[in-house]
């Protein structure tokens, strides 16, 4: 069975409501990226960036993984499937994706501020004074500016022995995320799907590039003949 590793990003699950990372004006939700995902913002106003992620997660939990979520999921069928996302939302687990990475961290766990192995689902709002075992206050387990990608080990040898690559709902512009496209094997077929393809560094160079400018179920749907083709 061929591995096929689908890069996801924000775009993949705007069509279920949930809004992509940033606006064009640079704000998320109206707020500057740097107050609600930097550390420096959780240090300087960590109420603000609670209620933001809390508002983040209810928001969620209204949602359903969309059409292009569950062609993912069906993919398992006829290929070995891996998805290093970007996403901080469960879409692609509820979709019935089996094998999932998150660059960025899940917005339904949480985690200590003191130590980052203590770690636990979180359903509900974070307050300000809820703490872990260790006394110390309760965070969003969120990879925010000015962090390590921990994940990133995991993802790059998934990316290096792909048959199959799938570049869906990013930009490729976020490093270091950006940078997996570039692990590829000169072999490996490659699929770039976004409305607004932006062929940059990232992906210009790559072999065997395919670029599809469409919304991410409308593109995989297309794509999913020719995929089955080849498995």
């Amino acid at each position: 069975m061929k591995k096929l590793v689908v890069l996801s990003g924000a775009g993949m699950s705007a069509e279920s409501g949930l809004k992509t990372f940033r606006d064009e004006d640079g704000l998320w939700e109206g707020h500057d990226v740097m107050e609600v995902a930097s550390v420096e913002g959780w240090q300087k106003n960590p109420r603000l960036v609670l209620d933001f992620y809390n508002q983040r997660r209810r928001q969620l939990l209204t949602t359903v993984p969309n059409d292009g979520h569950k062609i993912l999921a069906q993919l398992e069928d006829n290929f070995d499937v891996s998805i290093v996302t970007q996403n901080v939302d469960d879409l692609h687990e509820r979709a019935g994706s089996s094998k999932v990475i998150h660059l960025h961290g899940e917005l339904l766990k949480s985690k200590s501020s003191a130590d980052e192995s203590l770690i636990y689902q979180c359903l509900e709002d974070i307050n300000w004074g809820d703490k872990c075992e260790l006394g110390s206050q309760i965070r969003p387990f969120i990879v925010w500016f000015g962090e390590m990608v921990p994940m990133l080990d995991a993802a790059v040898p998934l990316v290096e022995e792909a048959d199959v690559i799938i570049i869906v709902g990013t930009s490729m512009q976020v490093y270091p995320a950006a940078s997996l496209a570039g692990f590829a094997k000169p072999e490996a077929d490659i699929y770039y799907i976004d409305p607004k393809p932006a062929v940059n560094s990232a992906v210009n160079h790559l072999i065997n590039l395919a670029v599809i400018a469409d919304k991410a179920s409308t593109g995989l749907s297309n794509l999913l003949p020719k995929l089955l083709k080849v498995k």
